[in-house]
């Protein structure tokens, strides 16, 4: 007899629960969106990406959420045409039970800017480009010449995350030229001199080579005694006097 009882109740708890379950999960769907609340990660450094730039997006395209009810909102969609804007890294969207619509966006981070006659962009240090903005100028290694999509986003990438991981380089290379043949040549912050690196083939040993150069031979005759510092044969240094 109890163990019947026990099932009973059992049982009667179960569909509470669920009637429960389905009748506010019901009244979440009927509500409607009071708010769209925006979160732009790293605003204070960068302004690549404002509030009012997404809330713009989803405006027309006919996704904003605000007096919608809420099991109309598909987040999804939301975050599928967010992420079509080149400067967004991460969103992400999600409802509260409270009737609020959140966006969490993370921005790309410039690392190099391209001006070329191939286009005029960022490469983000995700490795994918970016387009100018008129509100925001990041400080970071200038590349012109003849630069190609292709190699902005291969070599160029590449070297542009070693000079950020590397304090002396990344504070010494201030500006990077590459010519028709896909050759480079570096511009630093010291010294009145061009820096001849050739190809980014073997670029970390070729800068090591440099390296050892600044610190054995530029104190002895001065950073004015050259004008060109060639590194692009295997092992040498070759300088240009002036």
């Amino acid at each position: 007899m109890i163990r019947a009882v026990s099932i009973v109740v059992a049982i009667l708890l179960f569909c509470y629960i669920v009637f429960v379950s389905f009748f506010f999960r019901d009244m979440r769907q009927d509500k409607v969106c009071q708010d769209l609340q925006v979160v732009v990660k790293d605003s204070l450094d960068k302004h690549f990406v404002s509030e009012s730039d997404l809330v713009s997006i989803l405006k027309k395209a006919s996704l904003n959420p605000l007096n919608k009810p809420m099991g109309d909102i598909n987040t999804e969609k939301i975050e599928e045409e967010l992420k079509k804007n080149e400067m967004i890294a991460r969103i992400e969207v999600y409802k509260t039970p409270s009737g609020i619509v959140k966006l969490e966006v993370e921005q790309k981070i410039p690392i190099l800017r391209v001006i070329s006659p191939r286009g005029n962009f960022y490469v983000g240090n995700l490795g994918t480009t970016m387009p100018v903005s008129f509100r925001y100028v990041a400080d970071v290694p200038l590349v012109s010449g003849y630069v190609e999509k292709e190699l902005a986003v291969t070599d160029l990438y590449k070297f542009a995350l070693f000079l950020q991981e590397n304090e002396f380089w990344n504070n010494q290379i201030e500006q990077i030229y590459v010519h028709p043949d896909n050759e480079v040549e570096l511009i630093p912050r010291v010294g009145n001199h061009r820096i001849v690196l050739g190809s980014f083939d073997n670029y970390e040993e070729k800068l090591d080579n440099l390296r050892l150069f600044y610190d054995k031979v530029i104190p002895k005759i001065g950073w004015e005694k050259y004008s060109i510092i060639n590194l692009k044969y295997k092992d040498q240094i070759v300088c240009t006097k002036r």
